[in-house]
Order: C-alpha cells, then sequence, then structure tokens
C-alpha cells in the first residue's frame, strides 16, 4: 500500500509534504501561542495541520520501510543498509515528536479556545501546553533536518562536490 504512487517509490514523494507540513505546523503554533489576538484566525489553519503533519510523517516511515525493503530485495546490503537504518532511526523519532507536538497543540486549541462546550481546565495548563509545544515543535524541526540531511546525504552524497 506504501510503495508507489504514479509509478513512483511513494516515499520520494510523501518526505517533501513532511518537510512543508511539519514546520508549518510548528510556525503556526507558536504564532498561536504568542500572539493570542490572531488566535480566532489561526486556530482553524493549526487544527488542520495537527492532522496532517502526524499523517504525513507516518506515511513517510511506512513508504520509507517499504522502499527500504523493496531495495534490501533488490540486493543492497552494506554500508548503505546501515545509512538506511539511521534515515529510519531519524523519521521513527520524527514520527513520535510530531505527534506529541499535535497532541499538545490540540490541547492547547481546547484550552484557548473558550467555547462553552470545552472543558473547564486549570490555568496553569496552558503556560505548560505553551513551553511543551514550542518544545516539541523545535525537537521536530531539529528532527525534520536531521531525517532529511541523512536521506539526502544517502542518495546524493558526494554528487555535487
Amino acid at each position: 500500500m506504501f510503495e508507489k504512487a504514479l509509478g513512483l517509490p511513494m516515499h520520494v514523494l510523501v518526505v517533501h509534504a513532511v518537510v512543508v507540513f511539519v514546520p508549518l505546523l510548528v510556525l503556526l503554533a507558536a504564532a498561536y501561542i504568542v500572539l493570542p489576538r490572531f488566535r480566532p484566525r489561526l486556530d482553524w489553519a493549526v487544527a488542520i495541520l495537527a492532522v496532517v503533519a502526524p499523517i504525513t510523517a507516518f506515511v513517510s516511515v511506512q513508504s520509507g520501510e517499504a522502499l527500504q525493503e523493496r531495495q534490501i530485495a533488490r540486493g543492497f546490503s552494506g554500508e548503505i543498509i546501515d545509512q538506511m537504518n539511521a534515515h529510519a532511526a531519524y523519521g521513527d523519532v520524527l514520527f513520535l515528536i510530531t505527534l506529541g507536538l499535535a497532541l499538545a497543540t490540540i490541547v492547547l486549541l481546547v484550552a484557548t479556545s473558550g467555547h462553552p462546550r470545552a472543558p473547564k481546565l486549570p490555568n496553569w495548563l496552558t503556560p505548560v501546553l505553551s513551553v511543551l509545544v514550542i518544545g516539541a515543535g523545535v525537537a521536530a524541526l531539529v528532527y525534520v533536518w536531521l531525517t532529511g540531511h541523512s536521506g539526502s546525504e544517502m542518495v546524493w552524497g558526494n554528487t555535487f562536490d
């Protein structure tokens, strides 16, 4: 299911969505935190990104595993498999961080919504969630870079030296 899309390895296509949606979630969640007067304008976009970003990270991990299995079946071995495993490890961590970021962001959206149906949460929860979202956002950006860099080094190596 996660192997090919339009005749191309799905992983090659999906990773670009991760590179766009995860940093965008971080940026808009940070804006939501530091610019409270714009929250009514940002909340829908932040909520959508909190759903889309972890989905793209999950599909990227699954499609990467399918691609790796295909490459092993084609006879890849040795150093390239070690590089694939390192890249996959970064991707796994990125997915978990993105999932945590998304969950914390959604709880923050609920806590600050002011909607009458939203549960009344303790006052200390908003600053704690804000720090958690910013921290997870920084970690997500670091792992987007580490994952992308390890993948591009594996594919492109010293091509442009």
